[in-house]
């Protein structure tokens, strides 16, 4: 990715979610408003067990992603995180976008660095299912997929979605057509 295009990433990122760095699991608290989570599995099970709960789990990350991508591009956002400034050097070349310091700690072993990738592709069902499958194994965190104006943010972890959108209208709207995806806890996690 060019130097260009990732000043323009970022910018809107910032114009879109001044709020919060591109950082899946910080975006809930200052965007509850547009935040809905959704669960992998029934009874809010975290891990699949076998091909059928699999099934279930790409299955739910699709229908979403559907809904909220079909006819457009993705950027597939993916993160490496380091105790150092630099971007990993394998990945580096691969749609490097930027580095963030997350921890500031006095002591340089205990700073804490993420380090982002971007790619962007046409959206099609299934497409990012690898992905998907390693983060619902817990081996890769801190995936956010996005449409290309970065006004919609789908961010999987391991147990389910945490899905950001443009209004909160549009969010209750997703969040009714899929309530029985939903946790049981009054907070919504």
């Amino acid at each position: 990715m060019a130097g260009e295009g990732r000043a323009e990433l970022t910018e809107l990122w910032q114009r879109r979610w001044p709020r919060c760095p591109p950082v899946g699991h910080r975006l809930r608290d200052p965007y509850r408003d547009l935040w809905v989570r959704f669960h992998s599995l029934p009874e809010s099970k975290r891990y699949p067990e076998n091909e059928s709960e699999y099934t279930v789990v790409l299955g739910r990350y699709n229908t979403v992603l559907d809904a909220l991508f079909t006819g457009g591009d993705i950027y597939v956002i993916t993160s490496a995180w380091t105790s150092a400034a630099d971007a990993p050097p394998s990945r580096s070349l691969t749609g490097y976008w930027r580095s963030l310091l997350v921890n500031d700690d006095p002591d340089p072993e205990f700073r804490t660095y993420c380090h982002l990738f971007v790619v962007r592709r046409p959206w099609r069902s299934g497409c990012v299912d690898a992905l998907l499958r390693d983060v619902a194994d817990d081996t890769r965190a801190g995936v956010l997929i996005t449409d290309t104006g970065m006004r919609r943010v789908h961010h999987p972890y391991d147990g389910g979605a945490d899905v950001f959108l443009p209004t909160s209208g549009e969010r209750d709207r997703l969040r009714e057509r899929h309530a029985d995806w939903l946790s049981s806890h009054p907070s919504g996690l």
